[in-house]
């Protein structure tokens, strides 16, 4: 039924994994290696096609000193926090009051609600672009860092019903009966009772919310443009001139762009652990 680990193969197979895998792991960090690389080539390196050769230079102060401070990167980088921070807080609350009212109330359309909210996750995002695009012009939020807020919060929802109900029906239902015997009302089970218990949950959710947001790029050219609300995904193409492209600065642009969701990661990996594989072993 379950795959036999590793150590118990035969000699063969333990020499192909360990083979295979550096390959595989070198085959995906290739190209995140070469944007680091191209980062700290010289610009003239790009125009002689020197593109998988050695550096004629290393220009790593040079390129990213000019991301920074030559730049509208600091500013997109600030409308990338304003953007996933309060979609993160907003898609997470709802989740978790819609997570508790469908996990613990039982209700005739308890399912079809719990449908709805799944479904919405399966349907295609590009089919949506337009009309999501003439609502936003029609409500007065096109390239408005609030519009993009609120169509991430609506559209995250779901996905964070889903993780938050599941997580909700495993907690043992005896703490709230419990609670109701004495009396307590609903709202304070929620708030003094199932909210403790659902921090490690809401920890691993706030982790892939932010890193699904921040590194969005699709919904970043659609519903803005220009360095008043665009986040850092869509104002790294400012690099690009209208012949020449800086490919040693759009790649410093992208290894700053991807340091935030790494150190987000880092600094929340115990409770993200926790939060994914609490119950795995129930």
């Amino acid at each position: 039924m379950f795959p036999r680990p590793i150590e118990r193969a035969a000699a063969p197979y333990r020499i192909a994994y360990q083979t295979l895998l550096p390959v595989a792991l070198l085959m995906w960090l290739a190209p995140l290696l070469a944007v680091a690389f191209f980062s700290i080539k010289p610009e003239g390196d790009f125009g002689q096609g020197n593109y998988w050769g050695w550096p004629s230079a290393f220009n790593f102060a040079e390129n990213y000193g000019r991301v920074f401070f030559q730049s509208d990167m600091p500013r997109y980088l600030l409308n990338s926090v304003l953007i996933t921070v309060p979609t993160v807080i907003g898609a997470v609350a709802l989740s978790c009051m819609t997570g508790f009212a469908l996990g613990v109330y039982k209700f005739r359309a308890n399912l079809w609600v719990f449908f709805m909210f799944v479904a919405g996750n399966f349907v295609p995002f590009q089919i949506l672009m337009v009309p999501v695009r003439d609502l936003t012009v029609d409500m007065g939020l096109y390239n408005t860092k609030t519009g993009l807020v609120l169509f991430h919060v609506a559209f995250q929802t779901g996905f964070c019903t889903l993780f938050m109900r599941n997580f909700i029906r495993a907690l043992p239902k005896e703490l709230i009966e419990a609670a109701r015997v004495e009396g307590v009302a609903e709202w304070r089970i929620f708030w003094f009772i199932v909210l403790p218990l659902m921090r490690p949950a809401i920890a691993a959710l706030s982790v892939l919310i932010f890193t699904f947001i921040w590194n969005d790029y699709f919904w970043a050219i659609v519903l803005t443009q220009g360095i008043e609300s665009q986040p850092v995904t869509a104002g790294i193409t400012s690099f690009n001139a209208q012949y020449v492209a800086a490919y040693h600065l759009m790649s410093a642009g992208s290894i700053v762009a991807a340091l935030p969701p790494v150190l987000m990661f880092f600094l929340m990996q115990r409770h993200f652990i926790a939060g994914l594989t609490l119950g795995a072993v129930k």
